[in-house]
Parts: C-alpha cells; sequence; structure tokens
C-alpha cells in the first residue's frame, strides 16, 4: 500500500517540500513510482523505500563520485609527477649545461686576461728594447761623427806618410838608376876607351 507525502514526511521527519525535492531529483520518479488516488499522490512501497533510503543512496553516490574523482585525481597527480619527474631531470640537464658554459666561459676570460696581460709585457719589453736601439743608435752616431771628424786628420797624416814613402822608393830607384848609368857609362868608357886605343 502506497503512502502519501504528508505520510512519508510524518515518517521520515522531513517537510513535504523536502520529499518533493527528493521526488523531483530522481529521475523518472513520479512516472515509475507515484499514481493518483483521488486528490492525492501516492507513493508505492518501492518509492517510499528509495526516498527513505535516498540519504544513503545520496552518500553512497556522493561516496562513489568522491572515488572516481579521487582514481581520476589520483592518476591526474601520477602523469602531473611523471611530467614534473621529466621536466625536472630535464632542468637538471640545462643546469650541467649552463654550468658547463659558465666554467667554459670562465676559462676563456681568464686565457683573455692572461693574453692580454702577457700582451702588455711583450709591448712594455719591446718598448724598452726600441728605447734602447734608439739611444744605441744615437751613440753610435756621436761616435761615427767623432770618428769622421778625425779622419782626416788621419787620412792627412797617412797620405802625408804614403807621399814620404813615394819619395823614399823615388829616392831609392833615383839613386839605383844613378848607380847603374855610373856603372854602365864606367863600362861604356871602357869599352871605348879599348877601342879608341886600337885606332
Amino acid at each position: 500500500m502506497g503512502k502519501t507525502i504528508r505520510q512519508l514526511s510524518d515518517e521520515l521527519k522531513l517537510s513535504k517540500q523536502a520529499i518533493n525535492q527528493r521526488i523531483s531529483s530522481i529521475k523518472d520518479f513520479r512516472s515509475k513510482y507515484t499514481h493518483k488516488v483521488k486528490n492525492h499522490l501516492e507513493i508505492d512501497d518501492q518509492g517510499v523505500k528509495i526516498l527513505a533510503n535516498f540519504d544513503k543512496q545520496k552518500r553512497q553516490d556522493q561516496q562513489a563520485n568522491r572515488q572516481e574523482r579521487q582514481a581520476e585525481n589520483d592518476k591526474q597527480d601520477k602523469r602531473d609527477i611523471n611530467i614534473n619527474d621529466v621536466l625536472l631531470k630535464q632542468l637538471d640537464v640545462k643546469d650541467q649545461q649552463i654550468s658547463k658554459l659558465q666554467k667554459a666561459l670562465d676559462q676563456q676570460q681568464q686565457l683573455q686576461l692572461a693574453a692580454l696581460a702577457e700582451n702588455r709585457q711583450l709591448k712594455d719589453h719591446i718598448q724598452k728594447l726600441s728605447g734602447l736601439l734608439e739611444s744605441s743608435s744615437s751613440t753610435q752616431k756621436q761616435q761615427s761623427t767623432k770618428k769622421n771628424d778625425n779622419l782626416p786628420n788621419n787620412d792627412n797624416s797617412s797620405h802625408i806618410k804614403d807621399q814620404n814613402d813615394k819619395k823614399d822608393k823615388n829616392g831609392v830607384v833615383d839613386t839605383d838608376e844613378k848607380q847603374k848609368k855610373i856603372h854602365k857609362d864606367k863600362v861604356n868608357n871602357s869599352w871605348w876607351h879599348f877601342w879608341k886605343k886600337e885606332e
């Protein structure tokens, strides 16, 4: 035997409005579990059980929904964790690459600084050598100027010496030639003398 909404409201200690909300929230409840008796709407026994267990069923449905959502959330969390793991690994790789690049950059900068320092040292050394060469060349110029100043005197003395040597040689040659001429004259005179006597 069915019950009216008022009877069910008294039995379940719920308002008529709450009973009507439950009826409206269950799909096809009115067409399956209610019928009109005179001016009243009666709910059959199976409908009464459904409405009486509505909270329990609702809690079960909610629990099932929560479990489904939790399972889906767990799956999503696992996917997120996997994605996060992949991203963290990629970040680690990138960090290592950045660290290596930073070390290489530091080494390159140190090499450049060392090369610049070496270039400065070489430049300073070249400037010192240039200064030494300039002072050496100016000293050599001064010495050559002094030599040139002294050279005419030496040239004159050597020229005079050469002239004296030539005179001495000419004198010796002249003396030798004179002696040869005297000797020849003597020989000639002797021969002529001999010839003259025979005549």
